[in-house]
């Protein structure tokens, strides 16, 4: 779409969000845009790669060589997933060293999902089917955010997602069908996870502090709570067909409105976790921070292999 030649930054910058067209990075943007930007795609990367600890907990102890293979390439789907997000932020003018710096010094937050612990089998079914879940429901319109290289990446993660929620049910159906026990144990992770799911969306809208500026901009397209009830209207069915019961008894189907009416979830328990006090932040941000300094030798010894390349290609072509 040419630009008038009297056009300002600004107005080139409201039309192209307004035509749903999308902002590139040597595009001219507002600040807050980019600000905006910077610590959503942020959260969500630090959210993918710490999302990994609770999953990687299992991966000596999963029940068999195929269950095993399946949640390592899902432990490394989610490593990929942080990659792309970093390099979607970096195209807004910071560097990974200063994203892992925030997130380490607690300046930059990550899911509230991630803080809770998986003690046995059937968190890692409850977790690719409620947790990926949620994602998914939150992720596919980010597919039509309209900052280019943040959409761009929300369509690969998108189709690994859904694989990892198809493998999470998978496990849920096969403890439902399973002995008394395997059941018991489907529907226990089901209590544990179900409330921090749906706290995972944010927020309620009376009460966020950023959506309304995501959607004018159209970074969002649905607001915390439309997503929150995407996501009950879509999963309530998927536990009635395997015989598990969502632990809310204020759960009905609303006829006049087409849609699940669900309980309250504990809001000061979602600011608690985000401050810090989950059951697991503690041990999360440890074991990130330890990763980190373990791995120091290895960005070392990138870094040195890279100017030896660099200065021998130089060398060559002088």
């Amino acid at each position: 779409m040419p630009a008038p030649a009297s056009e300002t930054r600004q107005n080139r910058f409201d039309r192209v969000i307004a035509a749903d067209q999308r902002i590139e990075p040597d595009d001219w943007m507002p600040e807050d845009y980019r600000k905006n930007l910077i610590r959503q795609i942020a959260q969500h990367a630090h959210s993918e790669i710490i999302g990994m600890q609770p999953e990687g907990n299992w991966l000596t102890r999963a029940p068999s060589l195929r269950r095993k293979s399946i949640l390592l390439a899902k432990v490394q789907d989610e490593a990929g997933h942080g990659l792309y997000l970093y390099g979607a932020a970096e195209t807004l003018g910071i560097t990974r060293h200063e994203l892992l710096d925030l997130l380490h010094t607690g300046r930059q937050k990550y899911a509230n999902i991630f803080n809770y612990p998986t003690p046995t089998w059937a968190d890692m079914g409850a977790i690719g089917w409620l947790v990926d879940g949620a994602a998914i429901t939150n992720q596919i319109p980010l597919c039509r955010c309209s900052f280019g290289p943040y959409a761009r990446a929300m369509v690969r993660i998108c189709k690994e997602e859904s694989f990892h929620q198809r493998q999470g049910f998978e496990i849920m159906v096969t403890l439902c069908n399973g002995t008394v026990e395997q059941k018991a144990m489907a529907q226990e992770a089901l209590n544990r996870w179900w409330w921090p799911t749906l706290m995972m969306f944010g927020p309620p809208d009376t009460e966020s502090a950023h959506s309304q500026k995501s959607m004018q901009w159209k970074i969002k397209r649905f607001t915390n709570d439309e997503l929150r009830q995407k996501f009950v209207d879509a999963t309530v069915p998927q536990a009635d067909l395997i015989g598990l019961t969502v632990p809310d008894p204020e759960l009905a189907w609303n006829d006049e409105r087409g849609h699940y009416d669900f309980g309250e979830p504990d809001w000061d328990e979602l600011r608690r976790v985000v401050a810090g006090d989950g059951p697991c932040n503690a041990e999360r941000m440890a074991t990130r921070k330890g990763a980190h300094d373990d791995g120091a030798w290895v960005r070392e010894a990138a870094v040195a292999h890279a100017e030896k390349v660099a200065a021998r290609t130089a060398e060559i072509a002088a």
